[in-house]
């Protein structure tokens, strides 16, 4: 093909472990890392390539949250996944999207974990509490109705992807107020691709999670020092205890999704010309009740809602839907809840 930092015949080829959910076992909910490094010359596959951060981080990340969970059960599947060809063109991220659409699987999202191991950057700053969510805002796929649709009606930072990071974020923060998530509002930082994207191109929800401070002398480089400055992806610039943080983010994550029932496949809203907003939506099979969310059109997370029991259509008066962004998301008899749904329907 055209790709430069491909200049043989290869074999792509991914390492996952799966463990099955108990109620929905074709629901997944993923965790990824990377299994492959590079120094400054992409095509070099010669010298010493540590990767300690990039990506040793994130896999290393991927399996501890394997080993824990993994004496957990869940009613949604969980795959850990170690993806290969990310140097070279997000290959293995690829594959294993175009198998899981092909296999007919739901994938709830996918959270890549690449480089979550250094806490000093090259802005000067050193946090071990900090980190990113980057994510898109709406699916590629989106269809020309569905552009059309929120150009009147809006939900242009209100795709599925980007409700998966408020849903971290808002996780984090229950479960691990110490921590600073950042929700960042791009696919991934400026001119560089991580293996969350192939499953956005499929349509699947998609994040990668990341330190906040990056340090690009400890990226892509050859192993040495130059005008006094130390270059390369070594073991020592590895912050061994906010790895383990981002990790634990991912797990809190990870089980409060697996444990959670779906979320609805159709909200709707209503309530134009009227002092109230009208949400109606698909019944949920087990769920114990749903919460409705709304936000101001500005607000980057969802600050209000309210719990409602395991009715389909609800009412909330004296909110003018104009003023505001609303969701719906499941609550099970478990107290665990899906990630929210923007409306993707209108009551007449």
């Amino acid at each position: 093909g055209d790709n430069d930092r491909i200049f043989k015949d290869v074999e792509v080829v991914n390492v996952l472990a799966v463990k099955r959910g108990t109620k929905y076992p074709n629901r997944y909910i993923l965790m990824s890392g990377d299994i492959d490094s590079r120094v400054s010359d992409a095509n070099n596959a010669t010298s010493d390539s540590p990767g300690a951060n990039d990506n040793a981080s994130g896999m290393a990340g991927t399996l501890e949250a394997a080993r824990v969970l993994s004496k957990y059960n869940f009613e949604n599947s969980v795959i850990f996944v170690g993806l290969s060809g990310e140097e070279q063109g997000l290959y293995g991220g690829e594959g294993l999207a175009a198998h899981a659409k092909e296999k007919g699987w739901e994938i709830i999202g996918i959270l890549n974990n690449d480089m979550i191991g250094n806490i000093e950057g090259v802005d000067g700053i050193i946090s071990n509490t900090d980190f990113r969510i980057f994510s898109e805002p709406v699916p590629p796929t989106e269809t020309e109705d569905e552009r059309k649709a929120r150009r009147f009606y809006g939900g242009e930072v209100d795709g599925i992807s980007r409700q998966l990071a408020r849903y971290v974020h808002k996780t984090t923060q229950n479960y691990m107020p110490e921590m600073n998530p950042m929700m960042i509002y791009r696919l991934d930082r400026f001119g560089r691709g991580g293996h969350h994207r192939p499953f956005n191109d499929a349509g699947f929800a998609g994040i990668r999670i990341m330190e906040a401070h990056e340090n690009y002398t400890q990226q892509h480089q050859d192993i040495r020092t130059e005008d006094g400055i130390e270059y390369g992806d070594k073991l020592e610039h590895v912050n061994f205890e906010y790895a383990s943080k981002l990790t634990a983010v991912n797990a809190i994550n990870l089980a409060s999704i697996a444990w959670a029932p779906p979320a609805p496949k159709e909200v709707n809203i209503g309530g134009i010309v009227e002092a109230a907003a009208k949400l109606q939506w698909s019944k949920v099979d087990g769920a114990k009740g749903y919460r409705i969310y709304w936000r101001d059109t500005t607000s980057p997370t969802w600050d209000h809602s309210r719990y409602v029991e395991n009715v389909t259509e609800f009412t909330l008066d004296g909110i003018v839907i104009d003023n505001f962004f609303f969701g719906v998301s499941t609550v099970g008899a478990n107290g665990f809840e899906s990630v929210v749904v923007f409306p993707n329907g209108i009551l007449r």
